[in-house]
């Protein structure tokens, strides 16, 4: 048996492609391991969003490299949005490559795999219009408790600093009888939460029913036996309207928590952004959750060295900052993307800038999170236990409705001997830190 191993780099939409193809790989005979030293296949799929990301990507796949001198390696198989988006560039330049599958391109995973065995080096991009489905298998890389259902892929808001489009295409959503009977498989396999993404989420439906659609797709979710919490990523402002505001705050399987990504708040910016929102649009959503969803947790993002940033349009979103006291905040310093129309603008904000700025937001984001985790001391949650304190067993950590997997704190659980990872329990905050919180069961 042909043995491979895969790593999964950035986001969790990302995440999902390389379930997917792990599950073809699957049908196809092929075992996964976790330890590169074994793999006589290795297999990467990569982000190529900032360039972080992309420095991530190159170093990942030179170190994996090194397995074909020191190990089993056959050959190394980039995929995903790298791959997708420097093609040609990646095969001319790094000759440890043995093929490229692109984000279009990953129900050809075998193909890759059979070429690169005969000896072969290939590049599958294909049309960047593909979608899975229910009936594809999938091999989850995630807790049995929890998995990530993606509704919709690619993005066509086009936003100026952002390569989305380019590596994924234009937005397009999943019939709503294939997620109801992806979650039903799911569930069936004690999965209790489901964490719906896509680029844009509340866009959901507006390409392929001729208007946004999330209402109804949660409104069919939320009758599946098992679901415990159905949590909202990713969900841009222009389509977050009042009926779905008001769904959240009268459904009880729907997480009280709401990814709303602003990327800035100063109307100028905004504009320069190709963001569709002003200032005041955002607070008057703002206020309408806050005042419909009660002890609702709001996360967002900004972007911090936008090109022609100055000083009283930081000043601005500072102060928008301090006034929402979001619970959940990630700040990004601007990456100049080529092929962008940000990437050629003129006043591109300096380095040394950006990162002063950066660390700026995340110090206030500090003081203002944990505040508010004080002021969660003496509340009781529902928390999601995911595992135990290996020096202290009667602790465990886990989650509640107001963590996120992967990008939020945690809560560390007293008195939990004998919880299992996917149980649910009922615990009363005794202290709150500045990312995490302290619970006693009851």
């Amino acid at each position: 048996m042909l043995t491979a191993g895969f790593i999964s780099l950035g986001c969790a939409k990302n995440l999902v492609d390389t379930e997917i193809m792990l599950g073809i790989l699957a049908d196809n005979n092929i075992h996964i391991t976790d330890n590169p030293q074994d793999a006589e296949l290795l297999i990467i799929n990569t982000c190529g969003f900032i360039d972080s990301a992309k420095e991530e990507s190159i170093s990942t796949i030179m170190q994996m490299a090194e397995y074909k001198q020191n190990g089993k390696c056959r050959g190394v198989i980039v995929a995903g949005c790298l791959g997708q988006r420097y093609q040609q560039e990646l095969l001319d330049e790094l000759p440890e490559i043995s093929a490229i599958v692109g984000t279009g391109a990953w129900h050809r995973i075998m193909e890759a795999v059979t070429a690169v065995l005969a000896n072969e080096r290939v590049l599958l991009i294909g049309e960047t219009d593909t979608l899975y489905d229910e009936t594809m298998r999938r091999i989850t890389t995630t807790p049995a408790y929890s998995a990530y259902v993606k509704i919709a892929e690619g993005c066509s808001n086009c936003c100026s600093y952002c390569v989305i489009p380019l590596v994924r295409g234009k937005f397009r959503s999943r019939p709503v009888e294939s997620i109801v009977n992806e979650v039903k498989k799911l569930t069936e396999r004690g999965v209790k939460e489901i964490n719906l993404i896509a680029q844009d989420t509340t866009s959901y439906g507006r390409d392929r029913y001729g208007k946004p659609q999330l209402m109804n797709l949660l409104s069919e979710l939320v009758k599946i036996e098992g679901v415990f919490w159905i949590r909202l990523l990713y969900c841009y402002p222009k389509y977050f309207n009042e009926e779905l505001i008001e769904l959240i705050a009268n459904e009880p399987k729907i997480c009280n928590y709401i990814d709303l990504p602003l990327q800035h708040a100063d109307d100028e910016i905004l504009s320069g952004m190709n963001r569709q929102d002003t200032r005041s649009d955002i607070e008057n959503l703002l206020k309408r959750i806050r005042t419909v969803i009660p002890g609702v947790t709001i996360r967002t993002s900004f972007i911090v060295g936008f090109p022609g940033e100055t000083d009283k349009h930081f000043e601005s979103l500072k102060n928008f900052m301090l006034e929402q006291k979001f619970e959940r905040v990630g700040v990004f310093t601007y990456s100049q993307e080529e092929d962008t129309p940000a990437g050629i603008m003129e006043n591109q904000v300096p380095d040394s800038v950006k990162e002063e700025r950066f660390h700026e937001l995340m110090s206030l984001q500090c003081r203002v999170s944990e505040e508010l985790n004080h002021d969660m001391e003496g509340k009781m949650l529902t928390v999601l236990i995911e595992g135990h304190n290996q020096d202290q067993p009667s602790v465990a950590f886990g989650r509640s409705y107001r963590e996120a997997p992967d990008v939020d704190g945690c809560i560390y659980v007293e008195n939990a001997i004998g919880l299992l990872p996917g149980e649910l329990v009922q615990a009363e905050v005794v202290q709150g830190f500045t990312y995490d919180l302290v619970a006693e069961k009851k």
